[in-house]
C-alpha cells in the first residue's frame, strides 16, 4: 500500500484553521481527507461544524470526507485510520491532522519518524501554519508557542490581513521572515487557499531544494559584511526600538544560515552534529542543510526535527555547478556563535 500524506494544520487559537479546513473539506477536488481534530481532552469548540453529534469517533461526511475527533493518543488515531483502510473500511487518500491552538507540533511530526509502525503507512508531507495578522504581533510577543508554530512551519499563510493596515502586515511578514526564512508566506482570506499551497509541498523529503527567502538572505550578507556584533552593537536591527524595517523584536525562535565554499570532513561534521543535537535538540525546531562532502561527487542532504536527524545522498554536482554548502538552523535561542565556530572547524 502507498504511504498515505499527512499534513499538520497548526496555528494559534482563532488564526482561521478550522475555516481553512472547512473549506478544504468542501472543496470538489475528488480527494477524500480524513480529518484527525487532535484535541487532547479539550471540549472541542468546532465540533459542530466539523462532525454531527455522534457515538462513534470516525464520522464519514458526505463529500467522502472522514472526521476523526481524538481525546487521546495521535498514535491509536493514525493506527486505527490504517488499519481500517487496509481492511477496505474506509477509503481516503490523505490525512490532515488539527492540532489545538495552543499545540507545539514538534512532537506530533516525530511521531511520524519515531514510531515505525506509523512510518510504514503514512508520509509526513508538510506543517502548515495560520498566523493572524490582528492578533499575532501580541501573540507572538507573549506565547512561546505561538513562536514555535512559525518556527516548524513549512508554509505560513497571514488570515485576517484585511483587518489591520498595510504596514503592519508588512511588519509582520518581516518578523515572521526572520524567525523562519525557509517558509514561504502567503496572505489568504476566509481560507481560501489554491490547494496546491496546502498539499504535496514535501516540506519533509530529503530533496536537494533549501528553501531560503532571498531577501533574508540580502539581508544576512549585508549584515555580515557591515561589521561584527559585539556586546554594544547598535545596529538598528538589534536595538528594540529601531525604526523602520528593522525586526525591532527580539523573538526567541530565530533562525540563520550557514554557507561554506570549503568541503566538510564527514566524519568530523557527523561527531559536531550529534553533539550539538545531543544538547541542544529540544531548543532546535527545524534544520536543513544541502552539503558539499569530502569524498563524493553528490550532494548530501540533510534535516531535523528536534533531536531526531537523517541524511541522503542527492544528486550528483553539475559539471559548472558552484559546490559548496549551505544550511538553515531554526531554533530557539540557539548558541549561533558555537555552531558557526564548530561548524567552520569541520571544514577541510
Amino acid at each position: 500500500m502507498a504511504l498515505i500524506p499527512a499534513t499538520i494544520l497548526t496555528g494559534f487559537l482563532g488564526s482561521g484553521k478550522t475555516t481553512l479546513l472547512k473549506r478544504i473539506l468542501s472543496e470538489a477536488h475528488g480527494q477524500k481527507i480524513a480529518v484527525i481534530e487532535n484535541e487532547f481532552g479539550e471540549e472541542n469548540i468546532d465540533n459542530d461544524i466539523l462532525v454531527t453529534e455522534s457515538k462513534e469517533q470516525i464520522v464519514q461526511m458526505s463529500n467522502g470526507c472522514i472526521c476523526c475527533t481524538i481525546r487521546e493518543d495521535l498514535r491509536e488515531a493514525l493506527q486505527l485510520l490504517a488499519a481500517k483502510k487496509r481492511k477496505g473500511l474506509l477509503d481516503f487518500d490523505r490525512v490532515v491532522i488539527e492540532t489545538t491552538g495552543l499545540a507545539d507540533p514538534g512532537p506530533v511530526a516525530q511521531t511520524f519518524f519515531m514510531d515505525d509502525e506509523i512510518a510504514e503507512s503514512y508520509l509526513l508531507d508538510s506543517i502548515l501554519t495560520l498566523v493572524d495578522a490582528k492578533h499575532a504581533p501580541q501573540q507572538l510577543d507573549d506565547r512561546q508557542e505561538a513562536r514555535r508554530q512559525v518556527g516548524f512551519a513549512d508554509q505560513i499563510f497571514i488570515s485576517k490581513s484585511d483587518l489591520v493596515a498595510a504596514e503592519e502586515t508588512e511588519a509582520l511578514i518581516h518578523r515572521l521572515k526572520h524567525m523562519n526564512p525557509r517558509a514561504p508566506q502567503q496572505k489568504v482570506h476566509f481560507g481560501d487557499v489554491p490547494l496546491k499551497d496546502v498539499f504535496d509541498l514535501r516540506g519533509f523529503n530529503l530533496n536537494a531544494k533549501l528553501d531560503i527567502d532571498p531577501d533574508f538572505l540580502k539581508e544576512e550578507e549585508e549584515h555580515d559584511h557591515d561589521h561584527a556584533h559585539g556586546e554594544d552593537c547598535d545596529h538598528p536591527s538589534h536595538k528594540h526600538e529601531g525604526q523602520g524595517h528593522h525586526h525591532r523584536h527580539d523573538d526567541d525562535v530565530k533562525s540563520f544560515v550557514f554557507r561554506a565554499d570549503r568541503p566538510f570532513d564527514p566524519a568530523r561534521l557527523e561527531d559536531f552534529l550529534g553533539a550539538i543535537v545531543n544538547i541542544y535538540g529540544p531548543r532546535m525546531l527545524r534544520y536543513k542543510g544541502v552539503l558539499h562532502m569530502q569524498g563524493t561527487e553528490r550532494k548530501v542532504i540533510f534535516q531535523g526535527v528536534h533531536q531526531l536527524m537523517g541524511s541522503d545522498l542527492g544528486p550528483a554536482w553539475g559539471p559548472d555547478e558552484k559546490r559548496n554548502s549551505r544550511m538553515v538552523f531554526i531554533g530557539i535561542d540557539l548558541p549561533r556563535e558555537i555552531l558557526e565556530q564548530g561548524l567552520e572547524q569541520c571544514l577541510v
